[in-house]
């Protein structure tokens, strides 16, 4: 049976007496780890929470965020990890919708306190509750079936859906990144992408199963904490999203520090430029870069194309890889049916890390899982090796700086001011963030960019700003059934490049 018991018991019985994780100045052994995560059962139960019931963390990366990420669903609870850069409306909604309960928490909550019966805070209240907590027995009614946890992503309709991952589902994924990314119990992995994003979490049960050391960035990622925690830790293995890997990389030729313990780094969450993998080749020498494709809706993982910096200079550089193990991939056309090799379709998967579903939205689950498959909306190629390309998005949604910003929630912001009339937002290369948020309008009366700018920043996420507006006083050019033709706008953007994500 696979819950999250399965990763932690190993891991605190093949290295009890060993480090688990290290942050600032804590450091804890497993056994130490493990008493804690029965303490947090047993706060969650002193707390009057039962099995189901949904909790959430709204923090930075801190020791306490990986025992609440794994003591939740350990203990019967759903965690919902909230991104830190939403607005307080969108957490707010997330709260709302899960119907979350107790809220753990590291910043002033505000109002968001109002949508919850109870706040703990970080780290002060945390410690006091474990302090005087009992320990609680940990997996007690736990299937491979129990919701795990409800993980927000931007919805096409304006609303964020909550991903509804099982117990299977992540610990499925903790094999497939095993299979990709292997580690050893002697690795150290450093963990500095953002707790509350896959690409943050993924490799938390893993280097518990193994035995291996996590040493945590606190707060939000600073490319020179990561670097000199590189150098005093001995770190050996890391995740990025490509744009964190930039900034490293600018800080290291800025002021180089004894990088050489690393040996793997893994990136994902939005495409990479082949000179960027160059680059971090050259300044990690020697280590082997492995780029990951994947989804919320899949646990994450998909696809990984491995020794990356080897491949650099062929064909395949384009590519995010192969399929892990267990996940089956497949091309396929608006009607349903299989493409050949070198033909553009929608990407569909299916495996055990495949979601359960969104949390209170049947159809658009229905929409999303097709006889067992999930339509990525993703727009790619197979090659006769299995190798996949992606090319296009199907769905309306832009990828900058790793962050999934769907166009629909930005536009609806836009449509709040008086003065607009019509607008629509689509995505446009940038060298630094992969894509950047760009937006254009038809007034109705004056306004102006910076204008419009502010207006959204006060209701959804920095992120997912758009960085620039361009004004039109033509209506936007519209299909027969009145959809706003998009790529007609993106087009001038894009043009001379061989694919339209960046």
């Amino acid at each position: 049976m696979q819950t999250f018991l399965n990763p932690i018991n190993r891991g605190l019985t093949i290295a009890a007496e060993r480090e688990a994780l290290v942050c600032g100045d804590v450091r804890m052994t497993f056994r130490e780890f493990g008493t804690r995560l029965a303490k947090v059962a047993g706060v969650l139960q002193r707390l009057g929470t039962v099995h189901g019931d949904r909790v959430a963390v709204l923090a930075g990366n801190s020791h306490q965020y990986v025992e609440l990420y794994c003591a939740i669903p350990a203990a019967g609870r759903a965690v919902v990890p909230l991104n830190t850069r939403w607005a307080d409306p969108e957490l707010a909604y997330a709260l709302d919708d899960s119907g979350t309960s107790i809220l753990f928490c590291d910043r002033d909550p505000g109002a968001l306190a109002d949508h919850v019966e109870r706040v703990v805070a970080i780290p002060d209240e945390y410690e006091e509750l474990l302090a005087s907590a009992e320990e609680a027995e940990l997996g007690v009614g736990v299937g491979e079936d129990t919701l795990a946890g409800l993980f927000y992503t931007g919805g096409t309709t304006g609303a964020s859906k909550g991903v509804m991952l099982t117990h299977r589902n992540l610990v499925t994924n903790t094999l497939n990144v095993q299979f990709i990314t292997p580690m050893r119990p002697d690795d150290t992995y450093l963990v500095v992408a953002p707790l509350f994003h896959a690409a943050g979490s993924v490799s938390v049960l893993q280097s518990i199963g193994l035995g291996a050391r996590q040493v945590i960035v606190p707060g939000a990622f600073d490319p020179n904490s990561a670097l000199d925690t590189i150098e005093s830790e001995g770190a050996t293995v890391t995740l990025m999203v490509p744009t964190m890997l930039a900034a490293v990389l600018e800080s290291q030729a800025a002021r180089p520090r004894d990088i050489g313990t690393v040996r793997l780094i893994g990136h994902g969450g939005s495409p990479i430029a082949l000179e960027l993998v160059r680059r971090a080749a050259k300044t990690f020498a020697g280590a082997e870069l492995v780029h990951l494709y994947g989804a919320t809706e899949t646990s994450p993982l998909l696809t990984g194309l491995s020794s990356e910096e080897a491949l650099v200079d062929t064909p395949r550089a384009k590519s995010c890889g192969q399929a892990v193990l267990g996940v089956e991939l497949r091309v396929v056309s608006p009607d349903g049916s299989d493409l050949g090799p070198g033909e553009a379709g929608e990407v569909i998967a299916r495996g055990a890390n495949v979601m359960h579903g969104y949390w209170g939205k049947p159809a658009e689950t229905e929409a999303a899982l097709v006889d067992g498959w999930y339509h990525t909306g993703d727009v790619g190629i197979l090659d006769d090796e299995g190798y996949l390309f992606l090319v296009d998005r199907a769905k309306d949604m832009i990828v900058t700086g790793g962050e999934n910003v769907y166009c629909t929630e930005v536009e609806d912001a836009l449509y709040t001011h008086p003065q607009v009339l019509e607008a629509t937002v689509f995505g446009i290369p940038d060298e630094h963030w992969g894509e950047a948020v760009h937006a254009v309008v038809v007034p109705r009366g004056p306004v102006t960019e910076v204008e419009l700018i502010d207006h959204c920043r006060r209701g959804i996420a920095g992120y997912k700003v758009p960085k620039s507006v361009t004004f039109q006083d033509d209506p936007l050019p519209k299909s027969g059934p009145g959809k706003v033709l998009k790529r007609e706008l993106r087009a001038p953007f894009w043009e001379g490049r061989e694919r339209q994500i960046n």
